[in-house]
């Protein structure tokens, strides 16, 4: 039922509220609503947190919107991690009404001794309810309305004055109070909104070739050898692919053949052999004990563990023998293999949810607890699009329910409809559709896609690449589309990551029009030369460690739905920002963002900044610093930049400070 001062359209909320919408701690983010109320008289509205102890916070007014009748608008900033709620309170706002009248009324000395007291009255109500000195500040104001000997002018400009305003702005007078809501969204914390993530195999880390040429595997300990070098680039999150036993019934061979030889170490993805199944490591790779190591490494350095969570099983994994409930049987007798058409993975059979689905989520649930156990609270969700998207609200909410910490990103490439549900129904993060928008065009729309429209249902981890999807910009752009991309990435989404690989240029596909690369690491160990490359200069790694550490020193770039596109005269040109701001208003950190998408060609143009949106006036002249290449440029709102791929794609500009 409407209520009596109606408040409509209320932002965010999921399906109606059913679900919580996405924040994290410390994250601003906009609430809104329609206020009404009929006839003329003056309406406000604030907007009320519920934390998760269930305490509400004391209320924030919301400013009114002026390119939409009726809208009001807060940003507000939970503080801890849990499950909180929102209200949005309206009210009939009667000094705001006399306010209006008396503007009118008394220049025209019309009423006028009616309306002083009726403003006294008013303020006079208000100062009941107020600390002593503000009520003192009140109660003097309406003396001053009533004090016949003064000028009007001079009585009305008592009953404004700024302190008058201050005090109302805290302590309004309400009348006709509604309320909406609660509304919930949840907090989660920083690493579910920002991080940077780099992936590998660690069985090619630290792998070598033997005297007869069998290439020996890396291990948990070789890995962690890696880690370091990791670091230092800035990453926060090492993300593994399965580590699991590998099946050894229908194993693929490099390239993903069928014909593997009695060397071919098969696709990590292949989950489970004789050997173990999903709470096992691959005995390739070393025990249990190993792998606590290597957690123990990393979090010294800073860096938190993602493992793979792969709902599937090859042929000869324990559950096809303990569990053939789990699988799909067809009419033929055989299990069904996976398949994704035109391609075929017959050394991997998907679960079937709906024999066994009690079944099968206390084994899920029972694997993902024992590798928490194990100091793992990231995972990442091989294909979750295609298990019911039921068992997925109940498994994150029974994790989040025991430990809110532990963060799941969804590896979704599917239809936009699924990937949005779901990021609604638990999953903190999601890979997107990044990696298919390379136009500037199709950039600057997905950016304000995913920083506006769906901010509160999925937050985004832009990937560059991954093991299997190299897209042929990389494959022809050169070293300068990987630059490109690197750089959108790092800075249009708080959260972006990289395949290991990516800073050696690594581009060739395994045949035209794929995007599989050529002897994929899917299917075989890759030994890299790290150290020779970095030294020739024909590594990636000084500009992906620039790229973050400078979002380690910029706040604005942690956030997602501060992104702003800006404009440019070339069709080729990228132009975006990040900002954050004092409680003023004032801009407190300034990022502007200026890249050539084209990586072949020499771009020059005009670019045009809404200045407005960066906290400044049409006018303002600003000091920006590049992090590129450390130059000092003054800036304004039209600013010619020349873009050369080969040496410098991009602008990355922070602002320094305003000129005279």
């Amino acid at each position: 039922m409407v209520g009596r001062i109606p408040i409509l359209d209320v932002t965010p909320q999921l399906e109606g509220g059913s679900h919580p919408a996405k924040a994290a701690v410390g994250e601003p983010f906009e609430v809104s609503a329609l206020v009404i109320r009929e006839g003329h008289d003056a309406h406000a509205a604030e907007v009320v947190l519920i934390d998760p102890d269930g305490t509400r916070r004391p209320p924030q007014l919301m400013r009114r919107d002026p390119t939409e009748a009726d809208r009001y608008r807060a940003t507000v900033v939970g503080d801890t991690v849990g499950p909180w709620g929102f209200e949005i309170h309206g009210w009939s706002d009667p000094f705001g009404t006399w306010r209006h009248h008396a503007e009118i009324k008394i220049p025209a000395e019309i009423d006028v001794e009616l309306v002083f007291t009726e403003g006294a009255l008013l303020l006079e109500r208000a100062a009941e309810d107020v600390p002593s000195s503000q009520a003192t500040v009140l109660r003097d104001a309406a003396t001053a309305l009533r004090d016949t000997g003064r000028p009007n002018q001079v009585r009305l400009a008592a009953g404004l004055a700024p302190e008058v305003a201050e005090v109302l702005a805290v302590h309004p007078v309400r009348e006709l109070v509604t309320v909406a809501g609660p509304f919930p969204f949840y907090v989660d914390r920083e690493r579910a909104l920002y991080g940077a993530w780099y992936e590998f195999f660690p069985r090619s880390e630290g792998a070598t070739v033997a005297d007869d040429g069998k290439v020996v595997s890396g291990t948990f300990r070789t890995a962690a050898e890696r880690l370091p070098a990791v670091r230092e680039m800035g990453f926060d999150v090492i993300y593994l692919p399965p580590i699991h036993p590998i099946g050894k019934v229908n194993r693929k061979g490099r390239n993903n053949t069928l014909n593997p030889g009695p060397d071919d170490v098969g696709s990590p993805w292949a989950i489970g052999s004789d050997e173990g199944g999903h709470d096992a490591v691959h005995p390739d790779l070393g025990t249990i004990d190993d792998f606590d190591a290597f957690v123990a490494r990393a979090r010294e350095l800073g860096l938190e563990v993602a493992l793979d969570l792969a709902l599937q099983a090859a042929p000869d994994h324990p559950w096809v023998t303990e569990h053939p409930e789990f699988f799909t049987t067809r009419a033929d007798g055989t299990i069904a293999y996976a398949e994704n058409p035109p391609k075929k993975y017959q050394d991997i059979y998907p679960i079937n949810f709906d024999n066994d689905a009690e079944g099968i989520y206390a084994e899920v649930l029972r694997v993902v607890r024992h590798w928490m156990d194990h100091g793992v609270r990231i995972f990442r969700v091989d294909n979750p699009h295609t298990k019911p998207v039921a068992f997925w609200e109940r498994l994150l909410g029974e994790i989040r329910r025991t430990d809110p910490d532990v963060v799941f990103l969804s590896e979704a490439f599917t239809r936009p409809s699924m990937l949005q549900a779901l990021g609604m129904i638990g999953f903190h993060q999601s890979y997107t559709y990044f990696t298919w928008r390379t136009t500037k065009e199709e950039i600057e729309s997905y950016f304000q896609e995913v920083s506006r429209e769906t901010a509160h249902r999925v937050r985004p981890n832009f990937f560059v690449n991954t093991p299997d999807i190299l897209h042929e910009y990389l494959q022809y752009g050169g070293p300068p589309a990987f630059k490109i991309r690197a750089a959108l990435a790092a800075l249009g989404s708080p959260s972006w990551g990289m395949y290991a690989g990516y800073e050696l240029f690594e581009h060739v596909a395994v045949r035209p029009g794929s995007e599989e690369y050529l002897d994929s690491e899917k299917y075989q160990i890759r030994i890299r030369d790290w150290k020779d490359a970095e030294a020739s200069g024909r590594s990636l790694a000084p500009y992906i460690t620039m790229l973050n550490h400078t979002r380690e020193r910029h706040p604005a770039l942690h956030q997602l739905r501060n992104l702003h596109v800006h404009s440019s005269e070339d069709d080729a040109i990228v132009v975006f920002s990040k900002a954050t701001f004092h409680a003023d208003g004032r801009p407190d950190d300034v990022v502007i963002a200026v890249v050539n998408v084209d990586p072949h060609t020499t771009r020059e143009t005009t670019v045009h900044l809404d200045l407005e949106a960066l906290g400044m006036g049409w006018d303002d002249r600003f000091v920006v610093r590049d992090e590129v290449t450390g130059q000092d440029w003054t800036w304004g709102a039209h600013n010619y930049v020349r873009l050369d791929p080969f040496y410098e794609p991009a602008h990355i500009l922070s602002v320094r400070s305003a000129t005279a």
